[in-house]
Parts: structure tokens; sequence; C-alpha cells
């Protein structure tokens, strides 16, 4: 609606001319159960009652701004005690402030409507039970749709919050709370911004613990630890593990930081139907509820787990107790709390190969981002609210994060920590921008950090490093091994890259293992690493051994020859991991055949010692097959697939996570009537694989396939719902009834997501997942043009989120054809004036398909050989 896209000109000009001394804010939540409008009807929404008393000042008295809220209708206002009419100053996003004093107190009595889509105030209501579950996400700016303020991350204030609830139900804010004649009080927060303000309340099932810290001068610190969930998935949550976890995380960022943690309590819960990973609130951290395990997992999922967990508490200093000004350095949290993840999980607790997780995972999906017409500096242009949203990407991330790791190599550990400490301490409670970070880095090393900034930070791209290795023909070592730094056209920086070189043989014994390493500065196109002349000739060369850097790394023709041959005998987990990622970068650039790629997954595959690493590369090689294979390979690839898929799960250890990982991805190979025969008679009981426990969530993943294959029902969908009448089972369902070989099928489900917003965003999800399904190009083909001509009108009409899972979940990437790549640049070109946010997305899938068939041509070229 109009207004609803604050401007970051606006939000400067705001930010100038007023300071926010404190917000009381009272929600009458009681509306969230009983009567009102039927789940899934249309009509007016539910709505819940807000008001909210907001003092200011303002530098210019008689000056005239706006403050925000989203809601149905506005009952009442009032600034300075003269009533405003809210038909005349209320226009739905914003409101009216006209002839400002110098010290102003506004009220708003609102009726702030509950959301389905996990913006603002998300109600839910369990299958399971009936019973109603709240929670709030804002970020980036939808705290205005719970009350009034001015949504902005620099105007931070304190906050009362004060909550009338259900009877029975318990409610949780960012400060401690308590229960007295009917109403929830909270107390006041410290200085915090709008975006990471909460509130959770419903049935919740509750566990406590505490944490206690006595430092070097004698002060004592205690936190009160709580953790929430569900009442239905109680019997699966381990609260223990994660009260280890913070526990762990809290010494360590103690031990580190030097500052303690500012917020009181530390409450985490784990909520239903979360767009994100997790949030960082102050003293109420909120996570999707799916890190909860109902089944099985691998130490992966444990390991993700604990790495988001650490990754929130990061937060609480770099985030919530010193804050951007404005979203263009989004990355001073974001990039930060990725990195001191990874930083904290491996020295804080059991996980301690995270740094393997992070090169393999975390920087895949930076690669991606980095290389999309969307890429941007780590430090980024941002505009407006919806370009912030959609900044919520792998640069701001996981770029960021590996940027970091290379600034740690550069200033080293101590002096990075060290500037980190006096950030704090100087900003506390405050905002700042990346000159701020800059100063203290550069006291605390030593080093011009300008120079670094504009290369790391202020432009874009990334570049590949590959090295050159002349051989002395007498002696046959090495006469001169260099690295050869090169950069796209799009984006031609070269950077300096702090990295390790690592030279590899093979042992008598058959094992390929590092037997020298250098580190290096590299700078400009080609750097000599004099260090390794005379060197014994290496049959693997890596460029980025351990890491340091961020980049593309490529191999010279031995090195490469050396992987086909004998890629499973690397003994190092971290280098087993960085020639995976340098292979899978090689396919996705079209420069190795998926063919190729898909043949080192089966060879080599079985022998990965890391889960995590295993299943990243399960994932890859879907990818591989569905996106970069030659159409006329594809059937050929899969039946292989499905072949080494089988042989492995019934090669790995019975009982083993790896055997649990290979019956995962058999199941989304399997393409046969028998490999769909032994699906069925896993689930019937009739088949058995020593070891293998089929529990519910592994049914769930049986079953997709087989529906979408048409091997089962309706029927039998509706009987395992029964068996799992929860809400983690009714997503399952509506993914698989999505995923059914009709034309009907699809056609209802393309309605229920496209035509209708009766969905809530979970399933919406659910059902795009379904809906798109690698085996029906041809009943999914019809939907290409209705995409392109429904893109507008969901953007306007939806919610920024839903809008994006639209945009992204049901772009015809499965028509991989030059056609549709036609049809994608048409729409572009005659939608130039359609909102950015939309174009940037459009733009970035047309950029995936463009890669799609670039790989396509190179896996059909392989074919001729």
């Amino acid at each position: 609606m109009p207004g609803e896209n604050l401007s970051r000109d606006e939000a400067r000009e705001r930010a100038a001319l007023l300071s926010v001394d404190g917000y009381d804010v009272s929600l009458d939540l009681r509306s969230a159960v009983g009567d009102g409008e039927p789940e899934g009807q249309a009509g007016a929404p539910r709505t819940f009652r807000s008001v909210t008393t907001i003092r200011f000042r303002c530098n210019e008295p008689g000056a005239t701004s706006f403050a925000d809220l989203v809601a149905p209708s506005v009952t009442a206002l009032s600034l300075n005690g003269r009533d405003l009419d809210p038909g005349e100053v209320f226009d739905g996003a914003r409101i009216a402030l006209e002839d400002l004093a110098a010290e102003n107190e506004l009220v708003v009595d609102a009726q702030c409507a509950y959301s389905r889509t996990g913006e603002g105030m998300h109600r839910f209501v369990d299958p399971e039970d009936g019973e109603v579950y709240l929670y709030t996400q804002y970020e980036p700016a939808d705290a205005r749709r719970v009350f009034a303020n001015f949504e902005q991350p620099d105007l931070k204030a304190p906050y009362r919050f004060e909550v009338r609830a259900p009877e029975g139900w318990t409610v949780w804010s960012n400060g401690a709370g308590e229960l007295a004649n009917g109403i929830w009080k909270f107390a006041e927060t410290k200085p915090i911004s709008t975006y990471i303000t909460c509130v959770v309340a419903g049935p919740y099932h509750h566990v406590t613990d505490s944490y206690t810290r006595t430092f070097e001068d004698g002060t004592k610190l205690e936190i009160p630890l709580g953790a929430m969930c569900r009442k239905g998935l109680a019997p699966h949550f381990d609260a223990d593990d994660v009260f280890l976890i913070t526990k762990q995380g809290l010494d360590f960022f103690h031990d580190h930081f030097d500052y303690p943690y500012p917020f009181g309590k530390y409450d985490q819960a784990l909520v239903p139907e979360y767009n994100l990973g997790a949030m960082e609130n102050p003293g109420l951290v909120t996570f999707r509820e799916e890190y909860i395990f109902r089944g099985k997992v691998t130490q992966a999922s444990y390991e993700a787990r604990a790495n988001v967990v650490l990754h929130e508490m990061a937060h609480m200093w770099f985030g919530d107790l010193v804050t951007m000004e404005w979203w263009d350095d989004l990355w001073l949290k974001e990039s930060f709390a990725d990195f001191m993840g990874s930083f904290a999980t491996v020295g804080a607790t059991r996980f301690k190969d995270a740094w393997i997780t992070f090169a393999n995972r975390r920087k895949a999906w930076a690669y991606r981002a980095d290389q999309l017409p969307s890429t941007h500096p780590v430090t980024a242009d941002i505009r407006d609210l919806e370009d912030a949203k959609l900044n919520f990407d792998g640069i701001t991330y996981a770029k960021g994060a590996s940027v970091l790791k290379q600034l740690v190599a550069y200033v080293g550990q101590e002096a990075f920590l060290e500037g980190a400490r006096r950030y704090f301490k100087r900003h506390a409670y405050g905002n700042t921008r990346l000159g701020n970070l800059l100063s203290v880095l550069g006291e605390t090393s030593g080093r011009d950090m300008s120079a670094w900034a504009r290369a790391w930070l202020q432009t874009a791209g990334v570049n590949s490093l590959t090295p050159q290795v002349l051989l002395d023909p007498a002696s046959g070592r090495i006469a001169e091994l260099a690295i050869v730094q090169e950069a796209p056209e799009s984006h031609p920086e070269e950077r300096p890259h702090r990295v390790a070189v690592g030279l590899y043989r093979r042992t008598p014994e058959g094992s390929l293992e590092r037997y020298a390493r250098v580190e290096k500065d590299v700078e400009g196109p080609r750097t000599v690493v004099a260090e390794l002349a005379d060197a014994e000739a290496p049959e693997l060369v890596l460029v980025n051994d351990d890491d340091l850097t961020y980049c593309k790394i490529r191999f010279d023709e031995t090195s490469l020859a050396t992987l086909r041959e004998h890629l499973g005998a690397l003994t190092d987990p971290l280098a087993r991991a960085l020639c995976w990622s340098a292979l899978w970068n090689m396919t996705r650039d079209a420069l190795l055949p998926a063919r190729d790629f898909i043949a080192l997954v089966l060879r080599f595959a079985g022998r990965e010692s890391d889960i995590g690493v295993l299943q990243m590369l399960h994932a890859w090689t879907e990818s591989a097959l569905v996106h970069y294979a030659a159409p006329e390979w594809r059937e050929r690839g899969g039946a292989l697939l499905a072949q080494g898929a089988e042989r492995e799960l019934y090669d790995a250890e019975p009982g083993s996570e790896h055997q649990l990982a290979w019956a995962r991805f058999y199941a989304r190979t399997a393409d046969g009537p028998a490999g769909f025969e032994l699906l069925r008679g896993l689930l019937e009981g009739t088949s058995v694989v020593e070891g293998l426990e089929v529990d519910q969530e592994l049914r769930w993943a049986f079953l997709e396939p087989l529906t979408a294959h048409g091997a089962v029902d309706e029927s039998v969908l509706a009987a395992e719902l029964a068996r799992d009448d929860t809400a983690s089972g009714k997503r399952h369902q509506v993914r698989c009834l999505a995923a059914r070989p009709s034309a009907a099928v699809k056609a209802q489900a393309w309605a229920q997501v496209v035509e209708s917003d009766t969905l809530s965003n979970a399933l919406v999800e659910a059902t795009i997942a379904g809906f798109d399904q690698s085996s029906q190009r041809e009943l999914t083909a019809p939907y290409a043009e209705k995409y392109f001509a429904a893109l507008e009108r969901v953007w306007r009409e939806r919610s920024i989120q839903i809008g994006m899972d639209v945009v992204r979940g049901l772009f015809p990437a499965l028509q991989d054809r030059p056609e549709t790549l036609e049809a994608t640049d048409a729409w572009l070109a005659a939608h130039q004036d359609a909102a950015p946010a939309l174009r940037r997305l459009v733009l970035e899938a047309r950029d995936d398909l463009a890669r799609a068939l670039r790989a396509q041509a190179c896996d059909a070229s392989a074919g001729t050989r």
C-alpha cells in the first residue's frame, strides 16, 4: 500500500529530526481464541487491539513527520493531548504528524491483524489439538503490523510491553515478565531497535535452566534460561542439548568479547510456520521449530542447530547491542554473526569440524549469490525496505563471513577480537556504519583498513585462483609455481588474498596427503610462490588450502587428473571438502560436464567421512542431474544415480547416519518399478535394510517420490496423515498431494497459491515444493506463460514474503529451453517499470536458467567425446 515501502532518504530525514525516549505498548490478544474468522476463510482478518504510547523529541518544533503502522483500522489517535481524526491522518501504513513540539507524546489505539504469512503477529492453530500459538517476527520492518512506531533501526528506544492473553496462556517478551491481575507486564528493555522487539504467547511447553558466570573482578552474572515449543513437539524436544550449546556459547563469547551479556534473561522459542532459520530478538530468540527433530537425523543437523544458536547469540552483541544505522550496513551484524557462529561452534562445542561445513555449504551459497546479476558489495546500496528484504542473502551472510575469515588471517585473531571489544564498548546501545568498525580494526591491527575495505567490502564478484606449475626437466622438481588470479568482466576487481598453498602426493599406502604448505599474499594477476621452488613435483596443488580466503579454486591439468582418479584418497577432510566445492563450481561454470561430476560422486562419495559434506554432495548431484545434465542423458544419469544410491544404502554401516543419508538420497533418485517396490516395501515392513529405522519423517520422505511417480494415491496419503495427524504431518501431506502426476492436481495447486490467499506461509511453501517436480516437466509446461502473466499482480497483492516465495518457487526453471529464456527476457523488457525487487528476483531466476543451458551444452559435448 502507499507509504509502506520506507526509503533510505525518508529514514535519514526522520532520524535527523526525531529522537525517541520510550514506548509503552499494550496488546490484547484474547481475540486469538474463540469466535472469529474461521481458518482459511476469505474476508475480514481476525484482529487484536494494540495501544501504543510513544514519547519522542523533535529538534525542529513545528516540523512535520510520520509514524508507521500497518493495520486494518485505527480507533483513536492523539498527539500531545490533541485528538486526531484517523480518517485524515492515517492511510493504512503511515500516521501523519504535524506541528510537532520539542517534546511529544503520541497515543495510537488500533486494531491490528493477526498474520498467516509469518510477518508481524503470526497466529497458528495446531491441527493436532486445536491449540492456538502466537509469535512475532519483524525483520526488517514488520513491528508496525503489531504496534505504532518509527520503523527504522537507528531510532532506538526502551520498550515496556504489557499483554492481555487468554486464560492459561504464558506470554514472553524481551524483558522479564510477570502475571498480575490478568495482565502480563514486562520489564523495560534497554534501548533497542523496533525490529528486534518480540512477543511469544500461547500454551507453549516451557523448560527452564540457568547460567552463572563469575568474572575476574569478582562480579557475578546470572542469566535465567528458557526454551519453549508447541505441546505437540514436547516429546521430541531435547532442551538439554539446546541449553548445553547455549551455556557453552555464553562462556565463549564472554571469554572473547569482554562485555557481559547485556539483556538479562535468555529465552529461546521454537515456533511453527517460521519463515527464517531464527531471529536474534534480545532476551527472546525465535527459531523455526524444524530444529526439533521428530525422527533420526545426522550429526550435521545437530551441528546446524548449534551453529544457529551461536549465530543468534553473537547478534546479542553484533546487531542488538550495536546496530547498523540503515540496512546498507546489514553486514555489520549478519556477516559477523555468520562468522562467529562457525568460530564459536569450533571453539566451544563438540562440533570441531564446523569450518568444513562452512567451506562446503555456506560458501556455496555465497559463490552462487556473487555470480548473479544482482550481486552487490558486502556493504550494499539499499534504497528502501524492499531492497532490504532481498539483501538477506548469501553475500550479506556467507560472503561477508568469508571475508571476515580472510580478515582474521590478514590482521590476526587477537587484533580482530580486540577490535570487536573496543567496538562494543565504544558504541553500546548505539548505531554504527562501516567507518566505525574500520576505525577500531585499524587501531588494533596497525594496518590501513581502507584499501582492504575497498577491495573486499565495497566491490562485488568472486575471483578465481589457478595454480601454474613449471617443472625442471632435469630434476623433475618445481621450477616455478605461480597463482593466476582472474576476475569476471562484469566485476573486474582483483583483490589481495592471504592463501595457504598446499602440495599433495600419494603415499606408498595410496593415500593422498600434503607434504608442503606455504602461506602467501596473492596480489595482482599473477603471483609467484618462490618458497615452493625446488619442491618435489606435486600430484595436486590446492591454492586455497585451509580455506583462508574467499575465491573459486581452479586446478591445473595434473591436479584435475589426480582428483578424477584419487579424490577419495585425500585424507584431510577439509582439503577434500574444498576439492568437492571447487569441482561443483566448475560444473556450474560449464567447465566440467555434469556427467563427470556425477561420476565422481558415484565413485568417491561412498568413502566420504564427513556426513555434512556427503549430504551436500547429494544435493549438488541432484541439481547436476536435474539442471545441468544434457536432457538426452538425464534418463541414463538418473538410472546410474539410483543404482549407485541403492548400492551405497546396502553397503553403509547398519544404523549409521551415512546409511540414513543414503536412504534419503535413494528415495529422491528412485525412478523405476524396482526402486518404487523397495520404497513401498520399506514403508509396509515387507522389505528390510539392516539397521535402517523407517521413522515417521523417513516415511514421508519415501512417500513423496512414490506419489510424484503415481505409485501411490491420495488414499495412502490420507492414511499416512491419520497416522501422523500433526502440523508437520499436514505439511508433508500437502506437499505430497501437490506432487501427484495429474493436470487437475497441478491446476488446483496453482490456484491455491497464485489465485487465492487462504494458505498459510508454511502451506504455500509445501504446495510449491510439491508442484515443482523434475519428473513432471510436461505437466507443468503450461504454467510458464501463466507465471509471467501473474507476476505483477502477485507482487502487488501479497505480502513481500509470500510474493518472494511465489516468484522464486514457481519460476519455470524446469522448462529449461531457449524459449523460456526468451520469454523471461521479453517480460523483463516489457516491465522496465516493475518494482525493482520483483525485477531482481526474475533476473536472478533468468541467470540460473541461462547457467543451466550453458552447463547442458557442456555436458552434451562430453557425450560426443
